[in-house]
């Protein structure tokens, strides 16, 4: 990412692997859960508030993911996308957006499609390693454990949002 103030619009993640930490676990009944960091659905909430929108575009389908994404106020939501670049082109085309006004965060190659096209590309530290190469950005932090977090903060920040998102938490 360059130092020039990215006219990011909308950042879409993928689930496992990027807001998770990628491990599917079932319990005794078969049901599904995974675990969400609560500092990365904080900073997706001041991204919101900044004006940028937030959508999910994922390969499994999980109630767990369609109760994460009400909590926090994300509307686009796609589950089951076994091709991601479908539903990415039909976002870009309901919010009438281009490709360089889109983030995307994924970690596998079936993200590969979308990341090679948008204006800001990200993968997470602990992704697979073919995926690197193609992104602009790799996180420190690995997936479910606050990569989301990293980039809502680098954002909020190259747009010259972070002061007014966060002037609030350290008033007295």
């Amino acid at each position: 990412m360059s130092d020039t103030k990215p006219q990011i619009k909308l950042l879409l993640l993928d689930v496992d692997g990027i807001m998770t930490d990628g491990r599917v676990i079932y319990d005794n009944n078969g049901v599904e859960t995974k675990a969400f960091d609560v500092k990365d659905g904080h900073g997706l909430k001041m991204l919101q508030r900044a004006g940028i929108r937030v959508g999910i575009i994922t390969g499994r389908q999980s109630e767990v993911v369609k109760h994460r994404a009400a909590e926090l106020g994300i509307e686009i939501l796609y589950q089951g996308a076994k091709v991601k670049l479908g539903p990415y082109e039909e976002i870009l085309q309901d919010l009438k957006l281009t490709d360089a006004e889109v983030a995307y965060m994924g970690d596998d190659l079936v993200d590969l499609p979308i990341l090679r096209r948008v204006g800001f590309s990200v993968t997470v530290s602990d992704a697979v390693d073919e995926v690197k190469p193609w992104v602009d950005y790799v996180t420190i932090r690995p997936g479910g454990r606050g990569a989301v977090r990293e980039i809502c903060d680098l954002l909020l920040k190259r747009m010259g949002a972070w002061e007014a998102q966060t002037e609030r938490y350290y008033k007295s």
